[in-house]
């Protein structure tokens, strides 16, 4: 291979899913490269991509880690996104401002399908990645096996790169298939150039064809030269694997195991010669900076406890100081991370990643710049919709003014979590992508703010109606010396259509009630609906008042609100009062070979199918939409991906008011009322 100049600094980020091994391999890349004199374990909670309490508690990375190190004289910088689905929001963030994605994967047939929507959002956007299949010192499967299940999972041709080569059952080297040569691992070492074994040549020589025969697709001189048998340079190969890559047309596929080395230099040599710089990741994303301007997008919002709000920023353009003006806003410091360890630098130019502190009105996405121009527009991950709620509540009743700023910078960190004040159940209602999101976010509460609180399933929105109506005469009569209080009213109340919601209606004539008192009666009868007989808020419901009496003297707003709530409390246990439950349209994305299990897990929850396709631009998936009450939504997302390897996923909206009878009714209603009597 060539030699090439110096790039600008390139960054790569690390993804794949939980367990495949992206934050040992990090460990393995800075060891490497001699950023780091020893390697962290997960067991010793020392590595530098789980560098948070909650990380190290749960053995498992929970949010966006940055590290750089230098390579050959070239600086890139690292971003160990986390693994789990629930977390997602993260990587796709970071994804945006790689030059590069590093796909981490097990050679796990089984598994294959839970890098489907990763390489879907990779190739929607036409990132550049690699896959580099991880722990291949205890796969059981051989290369061509889990090659073609990985394959059916990518709409990119894979390429691989290398052979293994096998010591009885062990995996001890590799087959180049570029160069042609064969190596032999050295844990912690630069691996050996051996001579090839024989039981490898044939293996290597059909491998290197299926290479050629995947480039020759996208070079007419390529599919010439395999047509007439001869046989490309080394450096043509790797002219066409880089230029390929570049533009994701291509996928290529490294071998090894992180935890021993193995495969971790020849990664780095395969990232250092054929992955684009900076300057092309900025073309890629429209980034179009005038002459001399500075140009940054914010990747990652931190607030740390010590140093306050950081703003993880990719430059595209320019140089960076501390104290200059981006987007508006001083900048406070200029900082390299290397997990929460900071390093103040005296600038950053066109591909730097770091952190800049005190942009306090700077938020995850921001493209910003120097001179105020517009430099285009970075297309971000929309906001990954929320599927798992639990409401929560502070266990200091002083606490909870700061728990509401504790959770505006936890939102502004994590952009998939949102805060919901629910109105009719006054409840505090913290939204995310599943159980394990919602407690790291709680775990961060007591961590990182000393802020312990307690949650709960959020309360179900239950309402009650009516199923007839009733005509209802009340009276409000208090005498106690001076002005008494004295309000008679005669109401109609009646059942609305599904729907309508509430209507007051005034039918009073002769002024048997003045007019000036009739909102008043309106006022009582609303302050009635919030709690109905049920115990629920009452909808679809008329009331017409049309006959009443006053007194000169005693009759007040006052008295005649009571007597509207009276005629309420009195008239709706006589109208037949029925629980109605919300149902929600639900959209269940799932691979076609779940659709039998979904559907079964939908009339498992009292759902009703409405009908199901396949999923517009995701080929072998399905959407299977359905009616489920929101009682039965509450863990339906753990349950899906339990059934679908993590990958299903749905999107949710209220449709309508339902009625609910039989046990199920009564439990809800005693539920609520034991509820109500225990304040």
């Amino acid at each position: 291979m060539v030699a090439k100049a110096a790039e600008a600094p390139r960054c790569a980020a690390l993804v794949g899913p939980y367990l495949s091994g992206k934050t040992t391999l990090l460990e393995s890349l800075l060891f490497a490269t001699g950023a780091t004199n020893r390697k962290g374990t997960a067991k010793e909670g020392n590595m530098v991509g789980d560098s948070s309490a909650e990380a190290r508690a749960r053995q498992m990375g929970v949010e966006l880690n940055c590290a750089s190190s230098e390579y050959l004289g070239e600086r890139w910088t690292f971003l160990d996104c986390p693994g789990s689905v629930e977390l997602a929001q993260e990587a796709q963030n970071a994804l945006v401002a790689a030059d590069v994605a590093v796909v981490v994967c097990e050679p796990e047939i089984s598994r294959a399908l839970t890098l489907a929507p990763l390489l879907k959002f990779l190739d929607d956007r036409k990132i550049p990645h690699m896959l580099f299949v991880n722990k291949m010192d205890n796969s059981s499967y051989r290369v061509r096996e889990v090659l073609e299940a990985l394959q059916a999972v990518s709409s990119r041709p894979l390429v691989l790169r290398q052979v293994p080569i096998r010591e009885g059952d062990a995996v001890s080297g590799y087959v180049d298939l570029v160069s042609e040569r064969a190596y032999r691992y050295k844990p912690g070492q630069p691996s050996d150039l051996i001579k090839m074994p024989d039981d490898a040549a044939e293996r290597e020589k059909e491998a290197r064809t299926g290479m050629l025969e995947a480039l020759a697709d996208f070079d007419d001189t390529l599919l010439e030269q395999l047509l007439e048998d001869t046989i490309p340079t080394p450096q043509e190969v790797y002219a066409q694997l880089t230029k390929d890559l570049a533009g994701d047309l291509i996928v290529p596929v490294f071998l090894g195991a992180a935890e021993r080395d193995h495969g971790v230099r020849r990664l780095l040599k395969a990232l250092r010669h054929e992955v684009p710089g900076p300057a092309a990741t900025a073309k890629r994303l429209g980034i179009a900076p005038a002459a001399g301007d500075t140009v940054a997008t914010i990747i990652k919002t931190y607030h740390q406890p010590h140093t306050g709000k950081l703003s993880l920023a990719r430059v595209w353009a320019g140089t960076l100081q501390d104290g200059m003006s981006l987007g508006g806003h001083r900048v406070g410091s200029v900082n390299r991370m290397t997990g929460h360890e900071l390093a103040k630098l005296g600038s950053a130019g066109l591909g730097d990643v770091v952190a800049l502190g005190r942009m306090e009105q700077t938020a995850t996405g921001q493209l910003l710049t120097a001179s105020g121009k517009p430099a285009g527009t970075v297309d971000m991950p929309e906001k990954l919709p929320a599927v798992f709620s639990l409401a929560i509540t502070a266990i200091n009743r002083s606490d909870e003014v700061k728990l509401s700023a504790a959770l505006t910078k936890l939102v502004e960190e994590d952009p998939s979590l949102s805060i919901e004040h629910n109105q009719e159940t006054h409840e505090l209602v913290l939204w995310g992508q599943g159980e394990i999101h919602l407690q790291i976010t709680i775990d961060r509460l007591r961590l990182k703010y000393s802020l312990p609180v307690k949650s709960h399933r959020p309360t179900v929105g239950y309402k009650e109606t009516i199923r007839h109506g009733v005509r209802q005469h009340a009276r409000h009569k208090r005498q106690s010396g001076g002005h008494g209080q004295f309000g008679d009213v005669h109401v109609d109340i009646k059942p609305q259509p599904r729907g309508l919601g509430f209507e007051f209606q005034n039918e009073v004539v002769g002024g048997s009630i003045p007019r000036n008192f009739i909102p008043s009666v309106e006022e009582g009868v609303r302050e009635y609906l919030v709690r109905g007989p049920l115990g629920f808020p009452v909808v679809d419901v008329a009331v017409a008042l049309f006959d009443g009496q006053y007194h000169a003297v005693d009759s007040s707003d006052m008295a005649f609100k009571t007597a509207g709530r009276m005629a309420m409390s009195e008239g709706m246990p006589k109208c037949g009062p029925v629980l109605l439950e919300p149902i929600f349209h639900v959209q269940i994305s799932i691979p076609n070979e779940f659709t039998a299990r979904a559907h079964g897990l939908i009339s498992g929850r009292r759902g009703q199918i409405l009908g199901f396709d396949a999923k517009a631009g995701w080929p072998g998936w399905d959407e299977v939409s359905a009616h489920i009450p929101q009682s039965e939504l509450h863990d339906l997302i753990i349950e899906l991906r339990s059934l679908t390897l993590g990958v299903g996923t749905f999107a949710w909206r209220f449709d309508h008011l339902q009625e609910l009878i039989g046990r199920l009714a009564d439990k809800v209603v005693e539920q609520r009322q034991a509820a109500l009597a225990a304040g």
